[in-house]
């Protein structure tokens, strides 16, 4: 399926058998109980956003492969990409949420987690359908370099390597301006990008374009003031 990271996600069928809003709110109530034991202000919500683009980003519109679909990151090569350190930690706290809907694949778990920390922060209803199955293993995994590294020592450099990963998956400036504007949601760790703290400085990206601000409690800052990078 065509999935442009989060939003657009979709599924090859509907699955009867399990229930979307009951795994809706056992993520949910999972991201609460987790903020609380944290006490430090910080949560899940950013991590399970980055576990579901990186899961669905790795799409190509021009080879057709690829994407949530096989649920393949939780396998070598994927789970060992550099572009996915610190997602083992995302993979195994939803642990406990494949154990309680084990009809539900891990490519649809990891999906609607995202889905649900953006829902759990403010952010719009998505429409979103189970249906994606498992692979098992990562033998159809494609090639790394799918996923966009966090600075090519350059903002040209790095707004023409943004365009080149977001442009193979079939989307716009303005598409990627607006995805871009997630790591707003959460903040950079050392142990996963090399970056600590929130993410605060300018990156002009497709200046024309940047003109959408977000009005969703959890996220503070316009789109267009946001560095490029990895959040968790």
């Amino acid at each position: 399926s065509n999935q442009k990271g989060v939003v657009h996600a979709e599924a090859s069928a509907p699955s009867p058998l399990v229930n979307m809003q009951k795994v809706k709110a056992a993520i949910g109530h999972l991201i609460e109980a987790d903020a609380e034991k944290r006490n430090n202000g910080t949560s899940l919500k950013g991590t399970f956003v980055r576990l579901a683009w990186h899961c669905a980003g790795t799409y190509s519109q021009i080879e057709g492969d690829s994407g949530c679909e096989g649920g393949r990151m939780r396998f070598d090569p994927e789970s060992k990409w550099g572009a996915n350190a610190g997602l083992g930690k995302a993979r195994d706290a939803l642990e406990p949420i494949k154990a309680k809907f084990p009809l539900l694949s891990y490519a649809d778990l990891y999906a609607v987690a995202g889905v649900t920390a953006i829902e759990e922060s403010g952010g719009p209803s998505i429409p979103f359908r189970f249906g994606r199955i498992d692979d098992v293993n990562g033998e159809n995994s494609p090639p790394d370099g799918r996923l966009p590294d966090a600075d090519k020592g350059g903002s040209q450099r790095t707004i023409a390597h943004i365009r080149d990963i977001f442009y193979r998956i079939g989307m716009n400036d303005q598409e990627i301006v607006a995805l871009i504007g997630a790591h707003a949601l959460g903040r950079c760790h050392t142990d996963a990008s090399g970056y600590w703290g929130k993410f605060n400085s300018v990156v002009l990206f497709a200046e024309s374009i940047c003109t959408i601000d977000v009005d969703i409690p959890d996220f503070k800052m316009p789109l267009c003031t946001l560095k490029i990078g990895i959040i968790d």
